[in-house]
């Protein structure tokens, strides 16, 4: 049986040619998502076996995503196909329970491979990706991330989106209030008390692209 596949990217463009090559491979498209949100609940309704999704999408990144299948949905699994090689995505990536990380340079040859050996159970990574993680241990110097819930990361992205707090609580469906809340406590943590800082911030953790 053809591995059913949801694809979740915010240029249609991008979905229309993934889904012709997966098709052309005998690989089932089932769905197309364009943010983070929509990927959650396709993947609900239409129960894929493999979420094949970008990082950086608005409103809900695809490290947000991830996490929240691997919550409510763990026998779906996600690949990422992404233009990061940084070591800050694969990274965050990793923690999410990511199963897969394709380059997007190198889609054409690696993106079906990941797809059937995720499918069985196992873990793709593009070439370059190992020795990226095993460089940045060895230089790492920065202090480690400050953990973060996942409303706060979702928050946090908003809020380096440009969003407004009214706009932040439309979006998570949740009371001003609560929002207001949520980014009072999101700059205590970080210790961070301007917009400006907490957008610098999410670039350098991987949250937002510049």
């Amino acid at each position: 049986m053809s591995t059913r596949v949801l694809l979740a990217d915010d240029h249609v463009l991008v979905r229309q040619a993934l889904r012709s090559l997966l098709e052309h491979d005998g690989i089932t498209v089932i769905g197309e998502a364009s943010d983070g949100q929509e990927a959650l609940k396709l993947a609900q309704e239409l129960h894929p076996e493999i979420v094949v999704m970008d990082i950086g999408m608005p409103a809900f990144n695809g490290i947000e995503a991830c996490r929240e299948l691997e919550k409510s949905a763990p026998k779906i699994r996600t690949i990422f196909l992404t233009q990061h090689d940084e070591s800050q995505y694969i990274e965050a990536a990793l923690e999410a329970g990511v199963k897969g990380y394709v380059l997007k340079n190198q889609v054409g040859k690696d993106l079906v491979q990941a797809i059937r050996l995720v499918s069985k159970g196992g873990v793709y990574m593009s070439p370059g990706i190992t020795s990226a993680l095993m460089s940045a241990y060895h230089t790492k110097t920065e202090k480690p991330a400050v953990r973060l819930t996942s409303r706060e990361r979702q928050v946090l992205q908003l809020i380096a989106e440009g969003k407004t707090t009214k706009d932040v609580a439309s979006i998570l469906g949740i009371a001003v209030k609560t929002a207001d809340s949520h980014r009072t406590r999101l700059m205590r943590k970080l210790d961070i008390h301007e917009t400006a800082s907490l957008v610098r911030y999410a670039i350098r953790r991987g949250i937002v692209q510049p």
